[in-house]
């Protein structure tokens, strides 16, 4: 798949990537061998039969691509812009061993945006369900309605902003995913019978109890909003952002189009971004493309352990973001007006492999340096947002703010389940997409047994 020139796409806040044409797509498709056994679908979170589409696509039947991939994937134009394939089903990929392996998200895009061009294709059970509710519109929840929705389930869906998608819609760049694809993968779900109710903020409007006396379950999947900090001196200074701040304001609020939106942000021309996962690529990207002069991103291990994907890595390179990695912030400091001017930074080396796998770093002693920075945007991670927790008594919780579930998403409360971020803290949105795949399943099999 080819991309819009650096040059060019640095300018607006258009998709990079061109998209597959039809025959693209399908010599492409034509590539898949069409395993007895295709390790592929095991690598799927959602369980797309992967070489059933490509065989559709392969002989251009694009229909019936898109109904297989929908048995089990409501949000394939989501999930064919940022799901980490590399990872996942295209790592398990067998021409992979010895070559390329079959771009399998390239074509679950050009399917899915085949279909904005046709009548969406619904399949919704008959069957007479109960009543579920769902706290979030991220991709868990509406992966989770919409599965329960197919199934014959009432399905309503409580959003605490004023637009739906979750981190779909607040967290990711236009350039990544634009919000229009967003908006049509949930008329898409609304399309399967699931009510949506937003400015619902659960918690507060509902609790967890009140809303177990009108449904027969309810699946929280309210998501990481919570910022992290490093919690450094100056890190409270004007033009130091967390990066939920940062991109909710872009991305949410439209900043990017002020003055047509009414949402300002300051950021001046020299931008810091502390951090090396796609959060960080995101905020470090908007940033020259809202007029930055230089960007830097500081991570405090090398290129290869940066948790971002690798073609997100090799567009903000593309773009001129500049990579100062084995480096770690310390300290800002305020220029005269109050604003931060200057960043401190250590430089680290890599040592022994921590828990995460990866290796430590370690720093140089006597290695302090000055940046000349005037904006600074932490995106360091997130923690479960806290309210629902907070306000639903008897619901067991990680130390750090994860809810406890267990393998089928069942919280300690009878009838009410829980996953994506609120469970596992920040993590990808296929990631999230399978928890509410799995939660789903485990309220249809106990409703079905009898009830929670």
């Amino acid at each position: 798949m080819t991309n819009r020139s650096a040059r060019e796409r640095i300018s607006d806040f258009n998709e990079v990537p061109r998209g597959y044409t039809a025959e693209q797509a399908i010599e492409e498709a034509k590539r898949c061998i069409q395993c007895k056994k295709p390790k592929c679908v095991a690598g799927c979170p959602v369980e797309i039969d992967i070489p059933g589409f490509l065989k559709f696509v392969a002989e251009g039947d694009f229909a019936s691509a898109v109904k297989k991939i929908k048995e089990t994937n409501a949000l394939p134009a989501v999930c064919g812009r940022v799901c980490p394939q590399e990872d996942q089903c295209e790592k398990e990929c067998i021409l992979g061993v010895k070559g390329e392996p079959v771009a399998i998200g390239n074509v679950e895009r050009f399917v899915a945006d085949w279909e904005r061009g046709t009548a969406p294709a619904v399949s919704r059970s008959d069957r007479g369900g109960g009543k579920i509710a769902v706290v979030g519109s991220g991709p868990a929840g509406l992966t989770c309605a919409g599965d329960l929705a197919r199934l014959g389930y009432q399905v309503t869906i409580f959003e605490s902003l004023h637009v739906t998608g979750g981190v779909l819609t607040y967290g990711i760049p236009e350039f990544r995913l634009p919000k229009a694809i967003v908006n049509l993968e949930i008329e898409y779900i609304k399309s399967l019978g699931v009510e949506v109710k937003t400015d619902m903020l659960i918690g507060n409007v509902y609790t967890v109890e009140e809303l177990l006396k009108d449904y027969q379950a309810v699946f929280i999947g309210s998501g990481a909003g919570l910022p992290k900090f490093m919690n450094i001196p100056g890190e409270n200074l004007d033009g130091v952002y967390s990066a939920n701040e940062y991109l909710f304001r872009i991305n949410m609020m439209k900043a990017w189009k002020f003055p047509e939106y009414l949402t300002p942000i300051k950021i001046g021309k020299k931008v810091a971004v502390i951090g090396g996962g796609n959060v960080a690529m995101d905020a470090a990207r908007v940033s020259l493309r809202l007029g930055a002069e230089e960007v830097y991103i500081i991570y405090r291990r090398t290129r290869r352990e940066m948790p971002a994907r690798v073609e997100e890595v090799e567009r903000a390179e593309e773009e001129g973001v500049i990579f100062k990695n084995l480096t770690l912030p310390v300290q800002y400091y305020a220029g005269d007006n109050g604003w931060v001017k200057e960043a401190e930074c250590l430089q680290m080396e890599l040592g022994e492999p921590d828990a995460s796998g990866r290796r430590r770093p370690v720093e140089i002693p006597s290695s302090n340096f000055k940046l000349q920075v005037d904006t600074a945007v932490c995106a360091i991670g997130n923690s479960p947002n806290p309210l629902v927790p907070h306000r639903t008594p008897n619901l067991e919780t990680e130390k750090w703010g994860g809810v406890i579930v267990t393998a089928e998403g069942l919280t300690s409360i009878p009838g009410v389940y829980a996953g994506g971020d609120i469970v596992r803290g920040a993590a990808t949105v296929i990631s999230a997409m399978g928890d509410g795949k799995i939660a789903a399943k485990a309220i249809h099999k106990q409703l079905s047994a009898g009830g929670i």
